[in-house]
């Protein structure tokens, strides 16, 4: 039985996690898996917890934004 874990950054509401789970069913019922056998795990994380390109990903927000303002 397929699991499909997701991580992702809190913040997404309920109906963007059903829209998005919707989309997965869809492609594993296309490839013949009906979507009885198929489980999805929504790992919901802080930004603080989060980091990339070898940086917290909190401070590369932050940096992005800051060099908007100065646009």
């Amino acid at each position: 039985m397929p699991v499909v874990k997701i991580d992702l950054l809190s913040g997404r509401t309920p109906e963007q996690k059903e829209k998005l789970v919707k989309s997965i069913f869809k492609a594993f019922e296309e490839n013949q898996i009906p979507k009885e056998w198929v489980s999805i795990i929504f790992n919901d994380n802080p930004v603080e917890n989060w980091a990339v390109n070898g940086e917290m990903l909190a401070e590369v927000i932050q940096k992005s934004e800051q060099a908007k303002k100065e646009e």
